[in-house]
């Protein structure tokens, strides 16, 4: 009946219909039951990808058996002091959290996170979670000791000496450089193992790549510059100026006793970003092929008049 608790085989026809990869609106219809009751029932109980009919259950029925609040709230409850609907509310607050489930979140990090954040004092007490969330003190600790191991949630006592956690407005930009930092750590350990591997071998070359992939990503969301890929862009140009004629990567990367992935990451950045090449531009003079020159940008067309035509890589004055 719409409003009555789930029955196990109205359970088992959700998790039939999650398989199927029908969407909650076609669940609901099927079962003749409200959207929001079912994205509910499945939020709460591992969201689509880990809903299982007989965990759903059995972790039903233990709810139900706890103690329910002494003082049911009444008709006043029915929309809080912003008009927001608390029902709709809750259906949001389960959903988010089955969201960031999907993420890699452990589902009950995600509904302590989710509480918290959607909270508008963004501090709650763990008896304020228990009773929120209707989950045991021992889930609520386990839960926040690995949220304050990702730096997204911190301890503090308030006036009458209870400890409160709380999520910071900085929340999302000190999760953003612990992601930094993360990928700098990638990219030196890998950066390590390449070098005991050989960078000339297969193994060694794909932990070379993949150190330089992480080094550049950390560097860009730390907001600093790429320090390793602008190095490498200004060996490669170095190269080329050197040479004086044009080269193939292929050329290049034995040259550099670099692999071959390496200078062709190199170029691409020149190409991206021509600003760090200086005064100098890369140039593609036949397939494969590059060598530098003057950037053309730089000169009016008056003052490259007055120093002539630009001389052909690898000739001599006069020639």
């Amino acid at each position: 009946m719409p409003g009555g608790r789930l029955t196990h085989g109205e359970r088992r026809d959700i998790a039939s219909g999650l398989a199927e990869g029908l969407g909650y609106a076609e669940i609901a219809r099927r079962m003749g039951r409200p959207t929001s009751t079912v994205s509910r029932e499945v939020a709460r109980n591992g969201g689509p990808a880990g809903y299982r009919a007989d965990h759903a259950h059995q972790a039903t029925g233990w709810r139900a058996r706890r103690p329910k609040p002494s003082s049911p709230p009444g008709p006043a409850a029915a929309a809080d002091a912003g008009g927001r609907d608390p029902e709709a509310v809750r259906d949001f607050v389960e959903q988010f959290a089955a969201l960031m489930v999907q993420t890699g979140l452990p589902r009950m990090a995600a509904r302590v996170f989710t509480c918290l954040f959607t909270t508008d004092s963004a501090a709650l007490t763990a008896a304020d979670l228990v009773r929120r969330l209707q989950v045991s003190p021992a889930s609520v600790s386990k839960a926040v000791a690995y949220l304050e191991e990702l730096e997204i949630v911190r301890r503090e006592r308030d006036p009458r000496r209870r400890e409160r956690y709380v999520i910071d407005d900085d929340l999302w930009f000190r999760a953003w450089m612990t992601s930094a930092r993360t990928h700098t750590t990638l990219a030196d350990a890998a950066r390590r193992g390449a070098g005991l591997l050989g960078a000339a071998t297969p193994a060694g070359t794909r932990l070379d790549g993949m150190g330089r992939f992480f080094a550049r990503l950390g560097d860009d969301m730390a907001g600093g510059s790429p320090d390793a890929s602008v190095e490498d862009a200004l060996t490669v140009l170095a190269a080329l100026a050197h040479a004086g004629a044009p080269l193939t990567a292929e050329r290049l990367a034995t040259a550099l006793d670099w692999p071959r992935d390496r200078v062709a990451d190199a170029l691409h950045d020149i190409a991206l970003r021509p600003d760090v090449a200086g005064p100098l531009a890369l140039r593609r003079v036949a397939p494969g092929a590059y060598t530098v020159g003057a950037r053309p940008d730089l000169l009016t067309p008056s003052q490259r008049e007055a120093l002539g035509r630009p001389r052909r890589p690898g000739t001599t004055p006069g020639a």
